[in-house]
């Protein structure tokens, strides 16, 4: 079982005026995963949501970080910019299958700017601001996570096969 951190980036819903579906739907998904030890609704402004990893990462020691969020075109859409701020070795293959899973229901995941990568021994991962959408990308990646998760605190071996 691994900590989860979950970081909701919305202005509204930082301000009370929404109702957070999306950070919910990542804890009930990743539920078989592990716990969530740590839950957070910032608002999309790249210094508090690059400070809210960092706390999880460094001082909380969270092993997989999510977001949710902040992940588009918009002026206010930073959560990307932010992770790259942080993060120490980028994963693109997680965003890009993501990305290509989306595709086939929606010419709009071209996109999304989402990033994933590592800062020490924790995954941090951006995904869509919508409850679907986060459903949908975590299904596609989920597979993987555990081995990916495992092989980076190094208690597994690398990914080749003979």
């Amino acid at each position: 079982m691994y900590s989860i951190g979950i970081i909701t980036a919305s202005d509204k819903g930082s301000r009370g005026e929404r109702e957070d579906l999306s950070g919910k739907a990542i804890a009930e998904t990743l539920a078989e995963l592990g716990e969530v030890k740590q839950y957070v609704i910032v608002p999309d402004e790249r210094e508090v949501l690059s400070q809210a990893m960092i706390n999880m990462a460094d001082n909380v020691k969270i092993d997989i970080i999510l977001t949710t969020g902040g992940t588009g075109l918009g002026p206010r859409d930073v959560t990307p910019e932010a992770t790259l701020a942080v993060i120490d070795r980028q994963v693109p293959g997680i965003p890009e299958v993501m990305r290509a899973k989306s595709l086939e229901k929606t010419s709009r995941a071209m996109l999304s700017r989402a990033v994933a990568g590592l800062r020490g021994r924790t995954l941090i991962i951006n995904l869509p601001g919508s409850p679907k959408g986060v459903r949908e990308c975590l299904e596609v990646i989920l597979p993987a996570l555990d081995h990916g998760l495992a092989i980076m605190k190094g208690e597994a071996g690398e990914c080749a096969r003979p």
